[in-house]
């Protein structure tokens, strides 16, 4: 329906679309019967200026010839009679020559008026035809529109039906799966999804499920990778939840982040990521890669859609880490070697003192015996002489320990060693 505000009462009413069209159709013929007859009026007045202007012209035209002519008749019969009636005949021949004129241009003036109207008429005639053309198009505009709009209600109409069926069938599904069914299907979505980048993405990484139960408990999957050197990157315990719509108890997803940093501690992982799909309407939960690292060390809740992403991110930030780990083993290794270096010095000084000790004792008993009797000397010569052999033997291991001995198998004091050579060498110079 289509509403019209009367333009006197300015009360507005509603008629149909025929009857719309039928008011429009009767104002366009009207303003096109107004409009030709203006046009007419206006090539009348238009014809009649012309008539009345040629006519003005016209007379004051012969008006002025005829003055002309009638001052040389008064001067040529002043002169001479015979010539006077020759130029008579000539300027009456004149004469009758401006009136065949003006007669031609009266039928100049009815041919220039036949032609207007022609040109109004046909004028007219097009905007008639134009007009039914512009009706025309516009009812087939209307019937194409209107099938159109039929068309997209009734496959509207089959899009909802068929979204209506597909919701009924998944929540019938869902009614039909336990939760564990259902937590199943999760994981198996997201070791899929794994599965498709394992060779490209993820060559030197292990993804299995965590089958070690000894604990009383387990995560779903652990995620481990590794360098050349076997050093690990990163690992990651992963914890897989879902429940069906109408499941009668609703967990929440901070139900499981105790027992999952219980099993990411257990099992030695780096991080925990619990991928859920518990609490759908929840609007911290659905922000994307959620972390509750505040609560549970290094532990993060996902949306199964951030699986890959969040192993990604996690994975980047260890490899960025990586250098710092080498640097620390470096230096684990220089202190280890630093040990070795003082254990051998230290056994070193542990044989020098026993033999200088039994050396020492030696030289005791040799004092006493020649102190006690001549008759000890035999006795003290041999005590001297095993003193130097002791003494011989320790002098030997002095001098057997060279720099070389003591940085043998141990690069960084050797490394010291020759720098501090070198500055020696520096300082002499």
């Amino acid at each position: 329906m289509n509403e019209i505000i009367c333009p006197n009462c300015k009360k507005a009413f509603k008629v149909d679309e025929a009857g719309f069209a039928d008011i429009v159709k009767q104002v366009r013929d009207h303003q096109f019967t107004e409009e030709l007859q203006n046009r007419l009026n206006l090539a009348a007045k238009e014809k009649d200026s012309a008539v009345k202007l040629a006519e003005a012209n016209v007379r004051y035209s012969l008006q002025e010839q005829l003055a002309k002519k009638d001052k040389e008749l008064t001067e040529l019969k002043a002169q001479s009679d015979l010539a006077l009636s020759e130029k008579l005949n000539k300027k009456e021949a004149e004469i009758i020559l401006l009136k065949a004129k003006i007669d031609n241009v009266e039928v100049e003036k009815k041919l220039a008026v036949n032609e207007a109207v022609q040109k109004v008429t046909k004028e007219r005639d097009n905007l008639a035809n134009d007009l039914k053309t512009n009706e025309l198009e516009k009812q087939n505009l209307e019937n194409s529109l209107k099938q159109q709009f039929s068309t997209e209600l009734q496959n509207k109409d089959a899009i909802i039906k068929y979204k209506d069926d597909e919701i009924a069938r998944v929540k019938d599904m869902k009614l039909k799966l336990s939760t564990k069914m259902l937590g199943e299907t999760l994981e198996q979505h997201c070791e899929t999804e794994f599965n498709k980048l394992r060779a490209t993405a993820f060559q030197k990484a292990y993804f299995e499920k965590d089958n070690d139960s000894k604990s009383g408990s387990k995560g779903d999957f652990i995620y481990r990778e590794t360098d050349e050197a076997g050093n690990e990157i990163i690992s990651i315990m992963f914890e897989m939840k879902n429940e069906g719509d109408e499941t009668a108890t609703k967990k929440r997803n901070e139900d499981f982040l105790k027992e999952l940093d219980k099993d990411r501690t257990e099992k030695k992982c780096e991080y925990a990521v619990l991928v859920s799909l518990l609490e759908a309407e929840s609007e911290f939960y659905n922000t994307g890669i959620v972390d509750v690292s505040h609560k549970y060390s290094k532990t993060y809740v996902v949306r199964p859609q951030f699986f890959i992403p969040i192993i990604t991110l996690l994975r980047n930030a260890a490899m960025n880490s990586m250098q710092y780990k080498s640097e620390l083993a470096l230096v684990r290794s220089q202190n280890i070697d630093i040990t070795n270096f003082e254990e051998k010095m230290n056994k070193f000084k542990d044989g020098f003192a026993k033999n200088y000790d039994l050396a020492s004792r030696k030289f005791k008993d040799a004092i006493e015996g020649i102190d006690k009797t001549i008759k000890e000397l035999q006795k003290t010569k041999d005590a001297l002489l095993s003193s130097e052999n002791n003494l011989r033997l320790a002098n030997e291991k002095t001098e057997d320990l060279t720099i070389k001995k003591l940085t043998h198998g141990n690069p960084t004091m050797k490394a010291k060693f020759e720098d501090l050579s070198d500055k020696t060498k520096l300082t002499n110079n």
